[in-house]
């Protein structure tokens, strides 16, 4: 699945063909066609997965440090390290190149959007219940802004930003948090 993901992350569903994708998956066609059905079933999947890494690591992270706004400092300021080294990213990928015209991909856009919302807005809470945050912030309004910065992150990287505008730009997001 790894290696379809980063296929369609590299060349979109359009520009995927499945010649690449067997090819990268090391895999026949055939094969291809018995497990997952077809590409269009096979992209699904692949953003499916993504999305739930994705959010899984930006948990991991948000988990990892006693403090919640150094928790948020380090998911941003990591991910920007990050995407620099690898700016292709399928979920702001789809939403480029399907925009709302598809309802499956935009259902798990939504939900991966909703779950990383749910768990900034829940390390905003613990920082505001700690002392870290203003008591004026709101979690979810906070939670929204910071996942509207990863993905700014994310296209920034893909059009070429540099390491230090990407951390710049976490740094500004970081400060609004107070």
């Amino acid at each position: 699945m790894a290696a379809a993901t980063k296929t369609f992350a590299t060349y979109g569903y359009e520009g995927t063909s499945t010649e690449a994708l067997v090819k990268s998956m090391g895999i026949g066609r055939q094969s291809m066609y018995d497990t997952f059905g077809d590409k269009r079933a096979l992209y699904l999947e692949a953003l499916q997965h993504y999305c739930f890494e994705s959010v899984g690591q930006i948990a991991v992270t948000l988990q990892a440090t006693g403090s919640p706004l150094t928790a948020i400092e380090a998911a941003l300021l990591g991910f920007a390290a990050r995407i620099q080294d690898d700016s292709m990213c399928l979920g702001v990928g789809s939403i480029c190149e399907f925009g709302r015209r598809d309802r499956e991909v935009t259902a798990i856009g939504k939900s991966s959007a909703a779950s990383m919302q749910n768990i900034f807005a829940a390390t905003i809470q613990r920082g505001k219940d700690l002392g870290e945050i203003p008591p004026e912030i709101d979690p979810k309004d906070a939670a929204r802004f910071i996942n509207a910065t990863f993905i700014g992150l994310k296209v920034m990287a893909r059009g070429g930003a540099t390491h230090d505008d990407l951390r710049a730009t976490a740094q500004m997001a970081l400060r609004c948090l107070g």
